[in-house]
C-alpha cells in the first residue's frame, strides 16, 4: 500500500508545484505589475524553491553532444548497441571530419562502463564518460526502471545481472576482438564474477578491470551502509521495502524496491545538508547568482531522479554481497543461462589486469573493501595489479569532480594503455606524464592458500556541485588532492582457502613504466 500511497500524493502535488513554476515567473517577468515590486524577487525565489520541492524528478540525459580533443570538436552520438529487458548496452559514437584526429579515435581502446543499479541512473557516470571520452571507445551499461519493465519480461535476478555482463563483454570482443572493463561502486561484484565465470570456462576476458569503490569485501572497515545490512534480517528487508508497481505504469504488479525508498534514506543520511543547501538556493535566487542556483539545479535534477529496482535482484544483493558474503567466502554460485549453477572463482582470472581505487574519506564503502580483490584474484601476476587510495576522495570523488579528471583518470589511462593489445610499452610509459608523477603501489603476492578480501565505493564529487555526502565539504575540500601509495592489507588467517587454479601460469611480465613497486614485488612467488 505504501506505493500507491505515495503515488497519490505525488499526484496531488505535482499540480501545486507546476501551480508554483508558473507563478515564479510571472514575479520575474518585468512586463508585468508584479514582476515589479519591491518583493518580487523573493517571491519568485520561493515559488521556485516551491516548484523543485514539489515536483517529479523523471530520467536526466547524459547530454553529451561534443566533447573538444586537442582543439577539434568530436560530435557525440548515443545509441543503443543491444537492448535487453532490464538494461541496454549504450554507445557513445564519435564523430570527425579530421582525418589525422579519427585515425586516431580508431586505434584508441574499447572501455565498457559497468554503471550502478543502486537507485540512481547511469547518468550519475555522465563526468566519468565524458573524460574517458577523450582517449577511449566508450560503451555503458544503462539500467531501466523496473516499474516500466511490464510482467511479461520476467523476473531479473543477481544471476541475471552477471550473465547481462557477460554477454556485453562478448559482443565487444566480437567486435573489437576485446575490451576493458571499469565498474563503478555496486557492479564492482557482480563484474568480478562475470569475469571469473569467463575464465573458469577458458573463455577470452578482458584485457584488463579498474574496480573503483565498491563492496568486494563488506566487511572491512563497515559504514553504515553495511551496518544496516548486517543488523537487520533477510526477512526484514523484504517484508518492509519490497512493494508492487502502481496501476499507473507499464510494470504493474512487479515486485519492487522502490526508488522513493531509497531517495528517502539518502535525504535521512544528511537532512541538514539538504536543508542547508535548499536554503542557500533561495538565497542565490534573491542575490541574482546564476551559476551558483543553476549548479543547485543540475545537482538535484541527478540525485532526485531515483528508479526502482526489481525485487529478486535487491534481496539477493542484500544476502549474498552485504550478509552471507559469498563471493570472499568462495560459495557464491551463479545460474547461467542455461539454467546451470558455476562457482565464482575469482582466482581462475590469470589473463586480466586489475586495478583498485579507493577514496580515502569515502562513507560508502569503507577503506580497503574495494582491495580485497586483489586477495581474491591470486592467479594475476603481481605485476598485473596495482592499487591506489586518492587522498581526501569521497565515493563521489574517485568518478567525479576535479579529483577524478586530475588524479584518477590519468592512472586509469595508463593501466589501460599498459594492458591494450599490441600496444608498445615505450608507448604506454609517456602516454600520459601526469600519470607517471603519481605513486602506486602493487600489491604484494598473495599465497595461494590464503584469499583475503576488501572493496569499496564512491558518489560524485563535482566541483561545480555541491554533493550532499555525509563528509563535510568544507574539510574534504581542504585537503591538499593527492593520491597515495597504499601498501597492501594484510591477508587474514581465518580465510577461506582459494582452489588451485586450472589454467596454465601466465609467464611473468616485465616491471611496468612509471609505477613504483613495494619491494616485496621484486621478490620470487
Amino acid at each position: 500500500m505504501l506505493y500507491q500511497i505515495y503515488e497519490t500524493q505525488r499526484s496531488l502535488i505535482e499540480p501545486f508545484s507546476d501551480l508554483a513554476k508558473v507563478t515564479a515567473k510571472m514575479f520575474t517577468n518585468p512586463m508585468l505589475p508584479v514582476g515589479m515590486t519591491p518583493l518580487s524577487q523573493r517571491m519568485a525565489a520561493g515559488f521556485d524553491l516551491v516548484h523543485r520541492l514539489g515536483k517529479d524528478y523523471e530520467k536526466p540525459e547524459f547530454g553529451i553532444r561534443t566533447i573538444d580533443i586537442d582543439g577539434v570538436q568530436i560530435a557525440i552520438q548515443e545509441r543503443v548497441e543491444m537492448g535487453k529487458p532490464f538494461c541496454d548496452l549504450l554507445r557513445f559514437k564519435r564523430f570527425s571530419d579530421d582525418p589525422e584526429t579519427l585515425g586516431r579515435l580508431k586505434g584508441q581502446p574499447v572501455v565498457l562502463i559497468v554503471a550502478p543499479l543502486s537507485g540512481h541512473y547511469a547518468t550519475l557516470l555522465r563526468e566519468t564518460v565524458r573524460t574517458m571520452l577523450k582517449d577511449h571507445k566508450v560503451y555503458i551499461t544503462e539500467w531501466k526502471n523496473a516499474r516500466l519493465v511490464p510482467l511479461s519480461e520476467g523476473e531479473f535476478h543477481l544471476d541475471d545481472y552477471v550473465n547481462y555482463l557477460q554477454d556485453f563483454i562478448r559482443y565487444l570482443q566480437g567486435r573489437y576482438d576485446n575490451c576493458h572493463v571499469i565498474s563503478v561502486c555496486q557492479p564492482t561484484v557482480p563484474t568480478l564474477a562475470a569475469v571469473s565465470l569467463m575464465a573458469s570456462r577458458g573463455e577470452k576476458t578482458p584485457l584488463s578491470m579498474t574496480m573503483m569503490g565498491g563492496p568486494i569485501d563488506a566487511r572491512k572497515s563497515p559504514t553504515e551502509v553495511n551496518n544496516l545490512a548486517v543488523h537487520r534480517p533477510f526477512e526484514w528487508f523484504e517484508n518492509n521495502v519490497i512493494y508492487r508497481v502502481p496501476n499507473n505504469f507499464p510494470g504493474a504488479g512487479r515486485r519492487v524496491y522502490p526508488g522513493f525508498l531509497q531517495h528517502t534514506g539518502f535525504i535521512a543520511m544528511n537532512p541538514d545538508r539538504h536543508a542547508n543547501s535548499h536554503y542557500d538556493y533561495f538565497n542565490h535566487l534573491i542575490k541574482g547568482d546564476s551559476d551558483s542556483a543553476e549548479a543547485h539545479r543540475q545537482f538535484y535534477n541527478e540525485y532526485n531522479a531515483v528508479l526502482d529496482m526489481d525485487a529478486d535482484y535487491y534481496l539477493e544483493t542484500i544476502q549474498t554481497v552485504f550478509q552471507d558474503f559469498k563471493l570472499v567466502n568462495g560459495t557464491w554460485e551463479v545460474r547461467n543461462a542455461q539454467g546451470e549453477k558455476e562457482l565464482v572463482r575469482p582466482q581462475d582470472i590469470r589473463h586480466t589486469g586489475l586495478l583498485t581505487v579507493e577514496g580515502e574519506l569515502d562513507d560508502i564503502s569503507g577503506s580497503g573493501q574495494t582491495h580485497a580483490a586483489h586477495g581474491l584474484c591470486t592467479g594475476i601476476e603481481s605485476e598485473e595489479q596495482r592499487h591506489f587510495e586518492v587522498k581526501g576522495a569521497g565515493h563521489y570523488g574517485i568518478f567525479s569532480g576535479s579529483r577524478w579528471r586530475n588524479q584518477v583518470y590519468p592512472v586509469v589511462k595508463k593501466f589501460i594503455l599498459e594492458h591494450q593489445a599490441g600496444m608498445p610499452k615505450a608507448v604506454a610509459a609517456v602516454a600520459e606524464p601526469a600519470a607517471a608523477e603519481i605513486s602506486i603501489e602493487a600489491p604484494a603476492p598473495v599465497t595461494a592458500a590464503v584469499e583475503p578480501a576488501t572493496s569499496a565505493t564512491s558518489l560524485p564529487e563535482s566541483t561545480s556541485l555541491e554533493a550532499p555526502a555525509s563528509v563535510d565539504a568544507a574539510a574534504v575540500e581542504a585537503v591538499a588532492p593527492e593520491v597515495v601509495a597504499q601498501e597492501p592489507v594484510a591477508t587474514e588467517p581465518a580465510a577461506v582457502q582459494a582452489p588451485a587454479a586450472t589454467a596454465a601460469e601466465k609467464p611473468a611480465a616485465q616491471p611496468r613504466a612509471g609505477y613504483r613497486r613495494s619491494p616485496a614485488v621484486n621478490k620470487k612467488r
